[in-house]
């Protein structure tokens, strides 16, 4: 169980100044926390997506583009850069790969936040009734995008030693053994960190490190807006969902990934099943609101385990 730290937020400290990441699914939600928060740290920053200020994907809403989240970056004190990129199109990968290496000659963080399968989940489904199509697309967004991506971007990384590959996922590999009710969610959540674990041992031999990592209940844009409620009234939303009282900003998981990119002896982590609320813990910072949501113990010990217990003794 983890409990509050005290009074005020305790902010991610680790320094990037230098360093240089891709951000691939930077759009919203974790993917531009995560982007805004390596800037803040001091890290030259290439954001990716398919919405920008001209042209809205299937998924986008013209409210949210990777300019924004670029602006967003060098706002915070780093060096933001968007560049349009269909992760499922491997040309446009390849040329953002050796936009990167013409510019900066370097990449030190690569994160693999594409996704965009939501519209695409058909919970308590069976496989034979499930719209197929529907289901290997979302293969194809969750899949396919994080090994194109990788193939194109992992020969820059390994250059210096101390990359860092963070594959973005929904769910701890222990809480994935719950069957997520989906038979295509299921698998395409569960792949990252297949791939995160395959990746730690080939790049092991580089000094590189790659890691699966997961928010907790995320309060991302798309689902305050489920709720109908802003960040500022989230917990307007616990009458509707009980669950929700252990959600937990975009700015959490973010911290993480900064902490991680920062820490020289982050190899003890490759191919780990990691969550915000771990790290947190491991490295003591905490959410934006000064708490520190630990969803998955919540899940855990109190939702599949029946402990005598409430979502604020987790927070």
């Amino acid at each position: 169980m983890t409990g509050h730290t005290g009074p005020g937020e305790r902010p991610a400290t680790g320094d990037l100044t230098g360093k240089v990441a891709l951000v691939a699914g930077a759009t919203r939600g974790a993917g531009r926390a995560m982007a805004v928060e390596l800037g803040r740290a001091g890290a030259l920053v290439y954001v990716t997506g398919r919405t920008t200020r001209d042209r809205v994907s299937e998924v986008g809403r013209p409210t949210e583009t990777i300019e924004q989240t670029a602006e967003l970056v060098t706002a915070a004190g780093g060096t933001g850069i968007a560049v349009p990129t269909d992760h499922l199109e491997p040309a446009q990968v390849k040329a953002l790969t050796e936009r990167i290496d013409r510019e900066q000659g370097r990449l030190d963080i690569l994160v693999n936040s594409v996704w965009g399968g939501d519209h695409l989940i058909q919970f308590d489904t069976k496989v034979w009734d499930l719209d197929l199509a529907g289901g290997l697309r979302m293969f194809r967004l969750g899949i396919d995008t994080h090994i194109i991506t990788s193939h194109f971007a992992l020969p820059l990384l390994i250059r210096r030693p101390g990359g860092l590959v963070v594959e973005m996922t929904d769910g701890t590999v222990e809480f994935n053994r719950t069957y997520r009710d989906s038979l295509c969610f299921d698998i395409t959540k569960n792949v990252p960190h297949r791939i995160a674990f395959g990746l730690a041992g080939e790049l092991k031999e580089y000094g590189g490190t790659a890691v699966s990592l997961t928010p907790g209940f995320l309060r991302s844009e798309e689902m305050l807006d489920h709720f109908g409620v802003t960040e500022e009234k989230w917990r307007d939303a616990v009458a509707k969902e009980p669950h929700f009282a252990i959600a937990e900003s975009p700015a959490l998981v973010a911290r993480g990934v900064r902490e991680l990119a920062a820490d020289p002896d982050k190899a003890r982590w490759s191919g780990q099943s990691l969550s915000s609320g771990r790290l947190a813990k491991e490295y003591g910072f905490t959410d934006a609101d000064g708490s520190r949501p630990d969803a998955f113990g919540y899940f855990e010990e109190v939702v599949f385990g029946g402990k005598d217990a409430t979502a604020a003794d987790y927070r």
